[in-house]
């Protein structure tokens, strides 16, 4: 041990010894043995040669399971890992160091009037985090990130640095991203970019029996929409308020190109304040609040709606609650009978549902960790839970349930959130599964690159067998 910190001293980098870490729900305090903070790619192939025990690799730390350490590892904190290696303004396109964040990007893109083609509603992310985790956003015909990267560099196990793209290295790349660290440390990413456009907000209101065809007719193929969800109303389940982003030459309405750092939010999280407080409050976000954030017009630029801040939702935690979330996807004709499960559940477990989001993605065929193998809607589920043990194994159950219901209707759950599911759960909504774990086995045969996710469904036996 004292060898290794010396060696960590010597390449400079910064050490905290026996740190605890958590993620942004409070709900997974994990206990490593060091945090280190690394700047360039030749820190982080040192340590991942020199360490002798297991490494887990941390950016915003927004998933909520433990998904970004385990017990006793060396964590890799990327947060430092920021920089910008190359811009192309005629190939639109960006390489960029993972630990820096979605707002750094777009203030560097946004001169150039360009944006990234895909990201998540929240700027805060870290871009490594974004693709271990694959995520996706509102943006109309865009499926998972996967879909806008050009390439990853990574450091493998035995620290050798590998490119990966769709015409190279295949099966790393489609690994590695959706692969929440299994595969190794994503150091650099090139991102394709887009036209930073005008678009101008429209909201209408419907019957969720009306939706779907409302959606073929409105928003698939149209190629001047950008952005779109619906938003699902509990406690009835049987209204959603569609909300889309059209292209438009008119005058802006807010004119600052992106959502100031100092934005408040303070309408927003009153509305949370109130969902959360009773079905009352539900009643009036429904009849009054909604009306009153998407009443009149509202035009602005694509990055200033990219560039929200996840201090929208907070408080996230506090001393004995915190605010979590899901998520399942299911085919389009599934939809509304998911819904009607996801509305006897949430009755039968009095989960206290704040908000359920719609969102569509296009396949994604090739990414062996896949959530959406085909196109499918989206529900993002955020909502109320208490911390203490008899409130996480209600959530728990009430999970594992949901899962029953999207796998049922053909569908699949999101792995970034708490890992409530069962191995038999896991791998029938992960059928490609056992190809990332061969191809882990073969990388990292020591088992190296772990998390609380690996641990749960991964996690070789110490003969580094498969047999759990």
């Amino acid at each position: 041990m004292r060898l290794l910190l010396v060696l960590l001293i010597l390449l400079g980098l910064p050490a905290l010894a026996d740190e605890t870490v958590n993620d942004v729900t409070g709900l997974n305090p994990i206990r490593v043995e060091r945090v280190l903070a690394p700047t360039d790619i030749e820190q982080i192939v040192a340590a991942v040669k020199h360490h002798p025990g297991p490494i887990s690799i941390g950016g915003g730390r927004f998933s909520m399971g433990g998904q970004t350490a385990t017990d006793g590892a060396l964590q890799l904190d990327m947060r430092d890992f920021d920089q910008i290696l190359e811009f192309s303004a005629e190939r639109r396109e960006i390489r960029v160091q993972t630990g820096i964040t979605w707002r750094e990007i777009l203030e560097y893109v946004d001169p150039y009037d360009l944006s990234p083609q895909i990201m998540q509603s929240y700027a805060n992310f870290t871009v490594g985090g974004s693709l271990s985790v694959n995520v996706h956003g509102r943006y109309v015909g865009e499926g998972p990130l996967i879909g806008s990267v050009r390439s990853i560099r990574l450091v493998l196990a035995d620290g050798s640095l590998v490119d990966a793209s769709p015409q190279q290295n295949a099966e790393l790349f489609h690994g590695a991203i959706g692969g929440y660290g299994g595969l190794g440390v994503i150091v650099e990413a090139t991102l394709g970019l887009v036209d930073n456009s005008r678009i101008a907000r429209e909201s209408t209101v419907m019957p969720l029996s009306r939706y779907r065809a409302w959606f073929d007719r409105e928003v698939r193929g149209q190629s001047d929409l950008v952005l779109h969800n619906g938003v699902l109303y509990p406690d009835s389940f049987d209204t959603v308020r569609a909300v889309s982003y059209r292209r438009t030459s008119a005058a802006l309405t807010e004119t600052a190109r992106l959502t100031p750092a100092d934005r408040s939010y303070r309408l927003q999280q009153a509305g949370i304040r109130l969902t959360s407080a009773s079905r009352t409050g539900r009643i009036l976000r429904e009849a009054a609040l909604d009306p009153l954030l998407f009443r009149g017009a509202k035009v602005q630029w694509r990055n200033h709606e990219a560039s929200l801040d996840v201090r929208e939702l907070e408080p996230i935690s506090g001393p004995d609650f915190s605010f979590v979330l899901q998520e399942y996807f299911v085919p389009p004709t599934q939809l509304e009978r998911f819904v009607g499960e996801l509305a006897r559940l949430s009755e039968k477990h009095q989960a206290n549902l704040i908000n359920i989001s719609i969102r569509h993605a296009k396949a994604d065929p090739d990414t062996l960790l896949a959530w959406a193998p085909e196109e499918v809607f989206a529900l993002v589920l955020y909502y109320r839970q208490g911390s203490s043990a008899k409130e996480r194994e209600r959530a728990a159950a009430w999970t594992r349930e949901l899962i029953d219901a999207a796998l049922a209707c053909g569908g699949r759950y999101y792995l970034p959130y708490q890992i409530h599911a069962s191995r038999e759960q896991f791998l029938a909504a992960y059928p490609r599964a056992p190809e990332f774990f061969a191809l882990k086995q073969r990388l990292d045969p020591g088992y190296k690159f772990r998390n609380r996710l690996w641990d749960a469904y991964y996690a070789p036996s110490s003969s580094i067998s498969l047999a759990r």
